[in-house]
């Protein structure tokens, strides 16, 4: 493994468990620091103990929430000294069926979380540090922001959103900022486990590579990315899918 992201301090968002853990590991793996956020302190505290504590910090909090995000930011810069890199991975997804019938509190919560808060997080970095210094951020979006995906169409326009939104701040943030986003397919986590537990054969087959995603498959290409081998790219969407929106899927 490089050790590109020497010396590089990155704030991984949604970080205790899958995509965003996956994220958190490889930068690690490849020299850089991380500052984990998450809901759940006990969570939190298991994958800092993972990276190594030396490499990792934790802060606890809602993703939505403006407090914890100027925490998360101001103890990452007094901690390890910079805030080279941001990840927007953070997403909720609580509402399954038909949007005709969406209540509007929750496709409100659904926006604050899914949109608004990495225009915050992204934001607070830039004051705190990406204006003056540089850096790279990069958001995690989704197929189903590219294309329709009934029974998760509310999640999917929030996820358009984040991709529209990683465009316009590209073109803001230039030439000393990168943003890039990520649109994963199905991936195996947690998260995403209701669109293929007991049947992940079946959803499998519709995908020309046969198998559904696994967070390492996100983690490479996102590094790639936050990279100074990207140092050419900026407001692109990388869908990473394992071919299926050749077939018409999400």
């Amino acid at each position: 493994m490089s050790k590109r992201f020497d010396g590089k301090v990155a704030i991984v968002t949604g970080a205790s468990r899958g995509i965003g853990l996956g994220i958190a590991e490889r930068l690690v793996a490849e020299g850089a620091r991380v500052c984990l956020t998450a809901r759940k302190q006990e969570a939190l505290d298991e994958a800092v103990q993972g990276l190594g504590s030396d490499n990792a910090l934790a802060v606890a909090g809602k993703a939505d929430d403006q407090d914890h995000q100027a925490e998360a930011v101001q103890r990452t810069l007094e901690t390890f000294g910079s805030v080279d890199m941001l990840v927007n991975n953070t997403g909720i997804n609580p509402a399954y069926g038909p949007m005709i019938e969406l209540d509007h509190d929750v496709a409100r919560k659904t926006f604050e979380v899914n949109v608004l808060s990495a225009l915050s997080w992204t934001q607070r970095a830039h004051a705190a540090w990406m204006g003056e210094h540089g850096g790279a951020v990069l958001n995690v979006a989704s197929m189903a922001g590219l294309r329709p995906a009934p029974g998760i169409g509310f999640y999917g326009t929030t996820k358009a959103a984040l991709v529209h939104l990683t465009q316009e701040l590209a073109v803001e943030l230039g030439p000393d900022v990168r943003v890039n986003a990520v649109a994963p397919a199905v991936v195996k986590t947690r998260f995403a486990s209701a669109l293929y537990e007991n049947n992940e054969d079946e959803v499998a087959a519709n995908y020309p590579l046969k198998r559904l995603g696994v967070p390492s498959d996100i983690s490479g290409a996102s590094a790639f990315l936050l990279s100074p081998e990207a140092s050419w790219i900026t407001g692109q969407v990388l869908t990473l899918d394992g071919g299926v929106g050749l077939t018409g899927g999400v």
